[in-house]
């Protein structure tokens, strides 16, 4: 069973930048591909970005060239570089993943999350 804990959430000013981090564990990163995705309340949960096990990587329009997803096998993690964050930005973060070497951008194709961490931009 795959378990997801992301951290480095918190409250930045527009421009600012952050690292979120999801530490996987029960299974070997380097095996799954991960998504992150976010969800701002009123509105439904959205894919950001992706990896697949070659580390092959899909970006969101909206943040592409902005965040970047990256994987460190040693530590089981995965990480996602935010940079000139934006408030429409603010939301929960969350990373997944999926046991099949190909990524994916629909929600439903990830078979396990993490609990989620709150990200807050201000203007």
């Amino acid at each position: 069973q795959v378990q997801l804990v992301e951290s480095g959430g918190g409250l930045v000013q527009a421009g600012g930048s952050l690292r979120l981090s999801c530490a996987v564990s029960g299974r070997t990163v380097g095996d799954l591909s991960m998504g992150w995705f976010r969800q701002a309340p009123g509105k439904q949960r959205d894919y950001l970005t992706a990896i697949n096990s070659a580390g092959s990587t899909i970006y969101r329009d909206s943040v592409k060239g902005r965040f970047t997803i990256s994987r460190d096998n040693a530590k089981n993690t995965v990480y996602l570089q935010m940079n000139n964050l934006k408030p429409e930005d603010t939301a929960v973060y969350y990373c997944a993943a999926r046991s099949l070497p190909f990524y994916s951008i629909r929600s439903q194709d990830y078979n396990s999350w993490g609990q989620g961490t709150q990200v807050t931009v201000s203007s």
